[in-house]
């Protein structure tokens, strides 16, 4: 039990450390070497545990997959409305980029066009399911307008939450992030949301900016 637990926390380790590379420098521009230095193994260690440079990407993004929908689902169950846990889960997925480095290692690996191994979906892929269903619901639920096109606005969503963090990145601090997906709120907001509606929503896009940035 000890060794697997030790086993468990290399890997842990390994893939911490590969994911903070991979933020910072890129892919292609980092080399298994530099991930055994930064994590402090030895390359009998990561070879153990990945066997190439994609296994350590892929596990990455299965992370990224695994956090997404976990969050999603948490979401779900606490009784928000299917608009508010969608706006809850793009500040969530936010947050949890600014604490750890894997996160945004699985963006930069999706936009960098690294392969993804099936069964495993594209993580664009994934994000535009998870965002039309809640889109369909919030239909449903009369806080979005009955003719809107779901699949349309999904992508729009996700080109725009990505954008935002990409160009954000380059440009701006990271502190800056949480006020920028409040503007793209309220721009799908005034979109898509009848006008008894949403004077809520713009409220709740304002205190998850605030709450986003405090945390």
């Amino acid at each position: 039990m000890a060794r697997q637990l030790r086993a468990e926390q290399t890997r842990a380790t390994i893939v911490g450390a590969a994911a903070d590379l991979f933020d910072r420098h890129g892919y292609e521009s980092t080399s298994l070497s530099e991930i055994v230095a930064h994590a402090g193994v030895t390359k009998g260690a990561l070879y153990f545990h990945f066997a190439a440079k994609e296994d350590l990407a892929h596990a990455i993004m299965e992370i990224q997959s695994r956090t997404s929908r976990r969050l999603a689902k948490d979401l779900d169950g606490r009784g928000y409305s299917s608009l508010e846990a969608l706006m809850r889960l793009t500040f969530g997925m936010a947050r949890l980029c600014v604490q750890g480095p894997v996160l945004r290692a699985g963006l930069r690996l999706a936009t960098a066009g690294v392969p993804v191994r099936p069964p495993l979906p594209h993580p664009f892929t994934e994000w535009r399911e998870i965002a039309a269903s809640r889109l369909l619901n919030a239909v449903r639920q009369s806080d979005l307008h009955q003719d809107i096109d779901v699949d349309s606005v999904a992508h729009t969503l996700v080109c725009s939450v990505v954008g935002t963090r990409v160009v954000g990145g380059t440009l701006e601090p990271a502190g800056r992030e949480p006020r920028r997906l409040a503007e793209m709120w309220y721009i799908l907001i005034r979109g898509m949301v009848p006008v008894p509606r949403r004077a809520r929503y713009v409220t709740l896009a304002s205190c998850l900016e605030q709450e986003t940035g405090t945390t």
